[in-house]
């Protein structure tokens, strides 16, 4: 690439760095993106780039494949219930050793000393209470977030700092953890900061109308679109919870949220810093 190449890619970042530099950008990393190191390490250069030019980035995260491997490796026994973890008491110490020990601290210490590492159960965080359904299904301790307390946050960015979320919770009735989808643990933070942006990393180019059609792709949704999506069922299985927790973050106050494929190597910027975006936009 020529230098004057180079220089038109950064010139053509430079409204996208004015319009979010002293905003509040959450991303939610999960999927192959955590499993591959190359993929991680884009993700981490990607936070890193757009914390020096003045924008507040929270990372919040999961870890299935981890805690899978970890309950594997103990022999202790897990099995899924429509689609989530049964977390008993066993398997939640395991989930809180893997996600608030483990996963979260090498995330943090990968921020070149910018990280804090932080769970849901950090200065009350996120308080849950158990997942329920129509049916009355045991989830175990699954939890639902019902409140957030975002000081802790808060004084991190001020103080320069990118937090590291895992996505466990302190019982609001109860003194158990709970297990908590890191897709509505990154929305609810979202909400509470009131943050200009949510990206959702998975492991799929966006939301398509036909699943196995990656040119079907929906580029951009208003969420008054979406009830409507979901009768049709093209928005249907896990996407369905996926899509209510970007739905809910716009109408608490986020201004845009994103779907995008986080197997694709610096999607975070081609998103925020790019004419071209990325993924399913919901506003």
């Amino acid at each position: 690439m020529r230098p004057e190449e180079r220089a038109a890619i950064l010139i053509e970042g430079l409204p996208y760095i004015k319009e979010y530099a002293g905003k509040t950008v959450v991303v939610k990393y999960g999927g192959n993106a955590m499993i591959d190191e190359k993929l991680k390490q884009a993700v981490i250069e990607d936070v890193l780039l757009l914390h020096l030019v003045g924008i507040h980035v929270i990372l919040v995260h999961g870890g299935g494949p981890d805690i899978s491997r970890m309950l594997k490796e103990t022999g202790r026994p897990t099995h899924f219930v429509k689609g989530l973890r049964y977390t008993d008491e066993n398997v939640m110490e395991i989930v809180q050793m893997t996600l608030c020990g483990k996963i979260n601290k090498d995330l943090a210490a990968m921020l070149d000393g910018k990280g804090i590492g932080l769970s849901g159960l950090d200065g009350n965080l996120f308080m849950a209470v158990p997942h329920t359904d129509q049916e009355g299904t045991d989830y175990g301790q699954v939890g639902d977030i019902v409140h957030v307390n975002p000081e802790i946050v808060f004084r991190l960015i001020e103080d320069g700092y990118i937090p590291v979320i895992s996505s466990v919770a302190r019982g609001a009735e109860d003194d158990r953890s709970y297990n908590i989808n890191a897709d509505l643990a990154a929305s609810k933070i979202a909400a509470a900061l009131k943050a200009k942006k949510m990206i959702l990393l998975t492991d799929v180019k966006g939301l398509m109308r036909d699943p196995a059609d990656e040119s079907t792709l929906i580029e951009s949704l208003k969420v008054s679109q979406v009830p409507a999506l979901i009768n049709e069922g093209v928005i249907s299985g896990g996407m369905i919870p996926k899509v209510e927790c970007c739905v809910e973050a716009v109408r608490q106050g986020v201004q845009s949220v994103s779907i995008q494929d986080g197997r694709i190597p610096h999607s975070i910027l081609m998103e925020l810093l790019s004419d071209a975006g990325i993924g399913t936009m919901f506003s």
